[in-house]
């Protein structure tokens, strides 16, 4: 007797599920989601202002959760969000649905980001030793920014994690690999003109790429 091959099981390693656009149907969403055999999703923090509301949202809907603050909040962070970052996560330690700590990195396509570089590099590298210490893996911000990123690495090691919405060079997708991170693709590689990005995903090791959606962000071509 022959058994049918079971139906694959996807897991979604970014989604911000806690964002307004799904405040209509959330509960809906998660549903058709799982339907289609997505089963699992990662919500990820951006700030200490949502800790709270995504470990709610992962543990509602069966679903794991990342804490962090993203380098589009740090202008408005307090120095002090670092300390409560790694309470929660000591809070938090042996909670399951917790997995990483992100959304950090560093972003050098915003302008106003750009200005406050510094800033951006300092929650960074801290956020990164926070990771450490909790023995947690990352998920990094790199939009115009996988070589300040891969500089912190380089300087701060990290129980791997995975290079969110990655759109470098073949070089640096081969640093973050030989980290033990893995590459995140999304929407962006349904665009046909992406050539470089799916050139990449189709050449790194198998082990490599991940997939994510960045919902409600970064829709595929064509949404």
């Amino acid at each position: 007797m022959s058994l049918a091959p079971a139906a694959p099981q996807w897991i979604d390693t970014h989604c911000h599920l806690d964002a307004r656009e799904f405040d209509p149907d959330r509960a809906d969403v998660v549903a058709r989601a799982d339907a289609a055999g997505v089963t699992m999703q990662v919500i990820p923090a951006v700030g200490v202002f949502n800790f709270d509301t995504v470990r709610t949202l992962a543990h509602a809907h069966g679903l794991a959760y990342a804490l962090g603050i993203h380098p589009l909040c740090v202008g408005d962070a307090a120095d002090e969000d670092l300390d409560r970052l790694e309470q929660a996560l000591q809070t938090h330690k042996d909670d399951p649905r917790l997995v990483a700590v992100g959304e950090i990195g560093v972003d050098l396509f915003v302008p106003g980001l750009i200005a406050i570089r510094p800033r951006q590099e300092h929650f960074y590298r801290e956020q990164l030793k926070i990771a450490r210490r909790a023995g947690l893996p990352v998920l990094v911000h790199v939009r115009r920014s996988s070589d300040a990123v891969l500089a912190g690495l380089r300087r701060i090691d990290v129980p791997g994690g995975i290079a969110h919405a990655f759109n470098g060079s073949d070089q640096q997708a081969a640093h973050f690999v030989e980290r033990g991170f893995r590459l995140g693709f999304g929407g962006a590689l349904t665009f046909e003109t992406a050539l470089q990005i799916r050139r990449i995903a189709a050449t790194v090791p198998s082990s490599a790429p991940v997939l994510e959606t960045d919902s409600p962000d970064t829709p595929p071509q064509g949404i």
